[in-house]
């Protein structure tokens, strides 16, 4: 996997451009059936749009006629197609009469915990910001280990890399930093470090937080995204 680029600030605000990759991990455990294969994965087809609750009862065109034709010759069942396996597949997007749409616009909507609507954002719009002339900023709100767990839900987690022997000794202080004050510190976007991260255009904005650890002349340093904080809820 090819690793991409991220230009971030240490807690001097020295900024360099390092690169970072997210991380596969592997399993010692295999998982087998009774006759000692390998499982395997398969997607099936369940109904088409022709057979939703939607679809039927635009056909029958009251719930009590969809009730009784489902007692009568089962329409949500296609025999011919249900069951089917189903291989390489592709999201579509379509319009409430199910019309495949070719223009569309993302947007994400922020709700007030009294359920009002907090924002309104056009998440095509908005670009990525881990490679731009503002680079990520070390805000130097730290969060110990234990409280971070608590607090916050780590979604995605990248590791960060050097790329020669300047930003090996970049990375390696800022790991070092972290380990020895056993915390994460948050990180953000934008002219003054306040912004969410964005890793790709119109992509999920996150909460960045960074964790290091050091061991003798080796580091590691992740970076991790949260857009879930958890509250003790009011009583």
């Amino acid at each position: 996997m090819a690793m991409r680029a991220i230009h971030i600030t240490n807690g001097k605000r020295r900024d360099a451009e390092v690169a970072f990759d997210a991380q596969t991990l592997t399993r010692n455990i295999r998982t087998v059936l009774k006759n000692g294969k390998e499982k395997q994965n398969v997607r099936i087809l369940k109904s088409t749009v022709n057979m939703d609750d939607e679809a039927l009862l635009k056909e029958f065109g009251s719930w009590d006629k969809v009730a009784q034709a489902l007692l009568d010759s089962d329409p949500e069942i296609d025999m011919e197609i249900t069951g089917k396996k189903l291989n390489q597949t592709h999201r579509l997007w379509v319009d409430k009469n199910n019309q495949i749409v070719y223009r569309v616009n993302l947007f994400r909507t922020l709700f007030n915990p009294d359920g009002s609507e907090q924002d309104h954002l056009d998440i095509n719009k908005l670009p990525s910001n881990v490679n731009k002339e503002f680079p990520l900023q070390w805000t130097g709100r730290m969060f110990s280990r234990q409280e971070a767990i608590r607090q916050f839900v780590f979604t995605r987690s990248y590791q960060l890399r050097h790329i020669n022997g300047a930003t090996f000794d970049f990375l390696y202080a800022m790991a070092e930093e972290l380990h020895q004050k056993d915390s994460l510190v948050m990180v953000g976007g934008g002219e003054k470090g306040k912004d969410p991260v964005l890793l790709s255009r119109g992509g999920q904005p996150y909460r960045a937080f960074l964790e290091g650890w050091i061991r003798e002349d080796r580091y590691m340093l992740l970076l991790h995204l949260t857009d879930i904080e958890l509250k003790t809820p009011e009583l």
